[in-house]
């Protein structure tokens, strides 16, 4: 049965039961992560950055996959790209707002910078109205330096972590904390996958506008498990987890799923003047805030989620209007 047919009460409850999927999928996600970075002796921030961002930006990866090989590019384009202002703009500030901290610098310097340089080379060689090839090979040569990184702080964080207590790793806790990882995956998921598609259906019987969809309910949608996997580790206060994931998340969305969208749609991918115009200079802009401040202080501090959510708002409303 077509999502189409079904009728709007159902709707509702695929809603509902998308979020609860969601809500405890991303509980266990973070403890069983955080039991990994513990018993593995690597920084959180690592763990953060590479698994669990890998994990949460899989419903944006298909979303842009299927819709490239759909030749929907523009969707594949504008989900990528309004992920990371979401993920920025929306689940960054609503972290720092939350739980503004202390950010050491040698923790976030590399990943930082390859950000930076993804979301730049990303506007630089998206100049012409396509991203070329040569952009696509850069881009992704920034990811692969990334899990280089990420490989270097593993192996220093075990280093420096070799002294210190762990807990326990017997058989039954190791296949424990495996399963709650890989339902927890599952969950946030499966979970994201059934609200973007409920959300998006009943947008639609409400006569709400395509680009209001597009803009709020797939990026944002597409977002859900960083959002939750987020406030789940507020909540346990895990900053660099959370940090860690969204950063580790951006990263992949700008050097890895948009170049593999124009492999899988076989020539240069397509960027709209609009994009061009307001969705690129607003992700750089939100990157920004949050990553230049923080590396010359070395802390999280709440101002910049208020201008983060502040700078995300107008963004939404310039392109809602």
């Amino acid at each position: 049965m077509s999502i189409s047919t079904v009728p709007f009460f159902i709707l509702i409850l695929i809603f509902l039961i998308g979020l609860l999927l969601i809500v405890k999928g991303g509980d266990a996600f973070v403890d069983a992560a955080s039991w990994i970075a513990e018993v593995s002796g690597i920084p959180q921030f690592v763990i953060g950055a590479t698994i669990v961002s890998v994990a949460t930006t899989l419903p944006e990866m298909l979303v842009s996959c299927f819709a490239a090989a759909s030749g929907s590019v523009d969707m594949a384009i504008g989900n990528a790209i309004g992920s990371v202002t979401a993920n920025t703009g929306l689940i960054l500030a609503i972290a720092l707002i939350c739980m503004p901290g202390i950010a050491k610098r040698g923790d976030y310097l590399a990943k930082s910078l390859l950000l930076i340089c993804a979301v730049g080379t990303l506007m630089i060689f998206s100049r012409s109205g396509s991203l070329s090839p040569v952009g696509s090979v850069i881009l992704i040569a920034l990811f692969v330096a990334f899990l280089i990184e990420n490989v270097h702080s593993a192996r220093k964080g075990r280093a420096n972590a070799a002294e210190e207590a762990r807990p326990a790793a017997e058989g039954k806790t190791i296949a424990r904390n495996v399963l709650l990882f890989v339902l927890g995956a599952a969950g946030i998921v499966a979970g994201a996958q059934l609200l973007v598609n409920s959300s998006k259906e009943i947008a639609t019987r409400l006569n709400v506008p395509e680009l209001v969809i597009a803009v709020t309910i797939v990026a944002v949608g597409t977002s859900l498990p960083e959002l939750v996997t987020t406030i789940t580790a507020i909540l346990k206060k895990q900053a660099s987890l959370s940090a860690g994931n969204v950063i580790g998340a951006n990263l992949i969305d700008t050097a890895l799923i948009l170049p593999i969208c124009g492999l899988i749609s076989g020539k240069a991918l397509p960027i709209s003047a609009k994009s061009l115009a307001l969705d690129f200079p607003a992700c750089l802009a939100v990157t920004l805030i949050a990553l230049v401040p923080t590396l010359i202080t070395q802390k999280f501090q709440k101002w910049q989620g208020f201008l983060l959510l502040a700078v995300y708002i107008g963004y939404l409303a310039l392109v809602i209007l």
